[in-house]
């Protein structure tokens, strides 16, 4: 556990988001001991079940803020959705979407795409985690298994640069096709310009706030 302070890393620079006393507490990134409490302990022995190679393909199992995490290997990610959608017990119908996050300091895992889950049939929610590093930031699409994350995909590519290998059409969405970089990366570039007020200035974002 850690404890992070003040927001986008700024000390006594003038930082003007209004979240400068912000404390949050860090999760542990360890796996969950059993039991895990509610329905998780249910969900993991049914998938365990279902799914022979669960423990190569799980990397851990998180509880946190009253949610269940599976960390799964990319490799293993297709088969892993394929039993969380088509086991009788399990039925996670409908994936939400998928949401890219970037933490530098992950060595060899900066690029995490998450994936929750709903299932209908048993009014269950878990998510999907999958990490990978940086310079290879591929993992495979799961259009084949929820259709809906066409669009998702392709925001997280947009955004974070990840790329979903099988994706039938991987281009960006939000962004000109021709636009530098992924801005919602921690490593993007604020840019910016100054705003002239009667009296004042405010300057550009990147000129007031850093990441560490």
């Amino acid at each position: 556990m850690s404890n992070e302070k003040g927001m986008f890393g700024v000390h006594g620079s003038g930082d003007t988001s209004g979240f400068g006393g912000l404390v949050r507490s860090g999760a542990s990134t360890g796996s969950a001991e059993r039991p895990y409490g509610s329905y998780f302990d249910e969900v993991t022995d049914e998938l365990e079940r279902a799914y022979p190679e669960f423990s190569d393909a799980i990397e851990r199992v998180v509880i946190h803020c009253g949610e269940l995490t599976l960390h799964v290997k990319a490799s293993k990610l297709v088969e892993t959705a394929f039993k969380l959608r088509d086991t009788q017990s399990l039925r996670f119908e409908m994936c939400l979407g998928v949401s890219g996050v970037h933490y530098p300091e992950d060595k060899d895992r900066e690029m995490h795409a998450v994936y929750p889950l709903l299932s209908l049939t048993h009014n269950r929610r878990i998510r999907l985690e999958v990490s990978v590093p940086d310079s290879n930031p591929h993992i495979p699409s799961l259009v084949e298994v929820w259709a809906g994350n066409n669009w998702h995909e392709r925001e997280t590519f947009d955004m974070f640069g990840i790329i979903f290998d099988g994706h039938p059409g991987l281009t960006r969405i939000l962004m000109p096709d021709d636009w530098p970089g992924h801005p919602q990366r921690k490593d993007y570039p604020l840019g910016g310009i100054p705003i002239e007020y009667k009296g004042a200035t405010v300057p550009a974002p990147s000129e007031r706030r850093s990441y560490r």
